[in-house]
């Protein structure tokens, strides 16, 4: 027989005893907090005031930086919080609110980079007809897509949850998530688990599948060019590239830890590989692509040289 009770929160037991360096911990996390909001909002600044940069690409890019702020937001006010907390409890509402918020910003990251890559697809594919197919209503219409398809997903998800019965409340990390609560519910429904399954497929492969044949025909493409269209077409594709393997790196440390038995691994190392994806990612994105596209450099370079 089952062994459940009415759980109305959660402890999460990953901080353990910090003593002292709870009050280290908490500068860290706000100096880093409030470095992602900076780095971000001034692309976003920057983006929004320079009409040059008014285009498609530029577009998804603002919808990828406005999406590292708000997941940062979902995980780093309750970092601090949880700094000066003895418990380390959060509740039921707490709980599920960051699963949504948390999960529809992975979710939102993952379909803009596949947006991002079918934009690249038809800018070099089809240079001469981009401006009609890439027009500003289909913009729009795809980043508004994918914001709703993400929220509602993870609603969804949650709504889901709530209907599950834990058979105890401990969370072995310093956030909660979906893989967590799963181990600690007594059973779950069948129409969870069949939602579960349907929500991993479409959510993975369908935004896999495009961003695939996207880079597969920039590819072939490509190699029948000249030597300078492949250099711009690598400049432009580039960050994202390196934003998206630096995005899968930090799912894959989550999925292992949520899959496989790493109680072996040193705690703190743990921790850090846990919160990889929201500590890298949110600066990574930026700094690679301000970084490495020319208009974005140069745009910053008048911000700042007209401010002076």
């Amino acid at each position: 027989m089952e062994n459940s009770t009415e759980i109305t929160s959660f402890v999460l037991a990953a901080y353990g005893n910090i003593g002292q360096l709870r009050y280290l911990y908490f500068t860290l996390i706000i100096i880093w907090y409030l470095s992602i909001v900076f780095i971000n909002s001034a692309l976003i600044v920057v983006i929004g005031m320079n009409r040059r940069l008014h285009e498609p690409m530029y577009m998804f890019l603002c919808s990828l930086l406005i999406n590292e702020i708000y997941g940062s937001t979902t995980i780093y006010p309750c970092l601090m919080s949880q700094m000066f907390s003895d418990t380390h409890e959060v509740s039921l509402t707490t709980c599920f609110t960051q699963i949504i918020c948390f999960y529809t910003s992975v979710s939102t990251e993952y379909c803009n980079f596949a947006a991002m890559a079918y934009d690249r697809y038809v800018s070099i594919c089809y240079p001469l007809h981009y401006n009609v197919i890439m027009n500003s209503g289909k913009v729009y219409a795809i980043i508004l897509l994918v914001w709703i398809y993400s929220i509602a997903n993870f609603t969804f998800t949650v709504y889901f949850m709530a209907h599950w019965r834990f058979c105890g409340n401990v969370i072995d990390k310093i956030y909660c998530d979906i893989h967590s609560l799963h181990s600690l519910a007594c059973s779950v429904p069948a129409a969870s688990r069949i939602y579960g399954l349907v929500y991993a497929a479409v959510t993975v492969f369908v935004p896999f599948v495009l961003i695939s044949f996207s880079y597969i025909k920039i590819l072939i493409v490509c190699v029948k060019t000249s030597s300078e269209a492949k250099q711009k077409a690598v400049s432009t594709c580039a960050p994202q590239i390196a934003s998206m393997i630096n995005f899968a790196i930090g799912c894959s440390f989550d999925i292992v830890q949520s899959r496989i038995d790493v109680t072996h691994v040193p705690d703190k190392l743990r921790i850090l590989l846990s919160v990889y994806l929201v500590v890298c990612q949110p600066v990574f994105s930026p700094v690679m692509y301000g970084l490495n596209l020319s208009k974005i450099r140069d745009a910053c370079k008048r911000f700042l040289c007209d401010k002076k």
